[in-house]
This record gives C-alpha cells, structure tokens and sequence, in this order.
C-alpha cells in the first residue's frame, strides 16, 4: 500500500486542505482521503496530511505502507528516525 499525501493552502483564508491518494503495490487505486484543517505552518500541514493518511490505511488493516510528500524536510525527518523527538505532535505521531 502507497500513501501520496498533499495539501492546499489559501494564505487569505484561516485553513488548509489536506487529502491524499491510495494505491495498491500495483499502482492500482485503492480510496482517497481529504479533509479541511485549521491554518499552521505549512511544515504541520504536510505532517499532518501524512499522518491522516496513515491512520486511513491503518483502520483498512494494512502495516506495511510506503509513504510519498513533496515535503523533504519532513521525508528526511521520517527517514532519519527523528519523528518520535520532534517538536510537533502531527510528526511524533507518524
């Protein structure tokens, strides 16, 4: 399973869209998610359209998930193992 997270953000409006695609190891389309989150620092947002993807294809039952951002500060702080001492609660909790 394949989680491609991404976010839209209206800097004259006080919130963000989030969403993102699930596909299948094949490429195949497996759902979509999307929802509106209050305004933070576009770092938060990305986190968060990340981890709102995540929990999405943990309730679906699946654990082992490649993730995919635009976000490379965030992919580095994944990678690197620094998520679980992050500052933010939306990254602590990938």
């Amino acid at each position: 399973m394949k989680v491609n997270g991404d976010d839209s953000v209206l800097t004259f409006k006080p919130r963000a869209a989030i969403g993102g695609v699930l596909r299948g190891l094949t490429g195949s389309w497996m759902g979509v998610f999307d929802m509106v989150v209050g305004l933070l620092d576009i770092f938060k947002i990305e986190a968060r359209a990340l981890l709102e993807g995540l929990k999405f294809v943990w309730a679906k039952g699946y654990r082992k998930v490649e993730i995919e951002s635009d976000d490379s500060l965030l992919i580095t702080v994944i990678q690197n193992g620094l998520a679980a001492n992050n500052n933010y609660n939306e990254v602590r909790l990938i």
